[in-house]
């Protein structure tokens, strides 16, 4: 995603912010129940990517004017908003498909921290680089919760952990870029 004009991007960085809060927030709650976490997981994650799905829809709308790149955020928050709605109509099959679920849609959003933080770079904004490990590092613990998803328990519920708080971070990181 290019960024036309820093300043007028920047103007809704309230919105990033509050998806990282969310992201972390979850994450730590997930680090601390995990034996009621995994069967939470899925009607929380349905809310997650619901809101999630939302909240980007509106940012890339609003400043479409100003990204070159905003359909690909719009078509992040349209993917987001879909799988919330197909979560939470068939929570029988969500406990089974979670992790690919989470897996790819936190492969989606770290790999998009990646691409901020070179367009940052791009814009000789400080700091770029700690985002890019950011998102690296979402991407690591995605790729694992893909490669095995079958294993349960406490594996899969500290790795979600990891990886939510990875998201979060990267979210709140990039709404303070924006912010400056």
């Amino acid at each position: 995603m290019e960024i036309k004009t820093t300043r007028k991007t920047g103007r809704l960085w309230y919105l990033l912010l509050m998806l990282g809060i969310l992201f972390v927030v979850l994450g730590i709650w997930v680090f601390r129940t995990p034996i009621a976490s995994y069967v939470a997981l899925a009607f929380l994650f349905a809310y997650l990517f619901l809101i999630t799905g939302i909240l980007e829809i509106i940012y890339a709308v609003i400043n479409r004017n100003f990204l070159d790149g905003w359909g690909w955020a719009l078509a992040g928050g349209i993917m987001n908003l879909l799988v919330g709605i197909l979560l939470l109509a068939r929570g029988e099959l969500t406990l089974l498909i979670l992790p690919f679920f989470v897996g790819f849609g936190l492969l989606f959003r770290s790999t998009m921290s990646i691409v901020w933080a070179v367009e940052l770079r791009k814009y000789r904004i400080p700091n770029w680089a700690g985002l890019l490990v950011i998102g690296i590092l979402g991407v690591v613990f995605s790729f694992i919760l893909l490669w095995n998803p079958l294993f349960a328990g406490m594996t899969i519920v500290v790795y979600t952990a990891l990886a939510l708080i990875f998201a979060g971070v990267s979210y709140i990181y990039t709404a303070f870029q924006l912010r400056k």
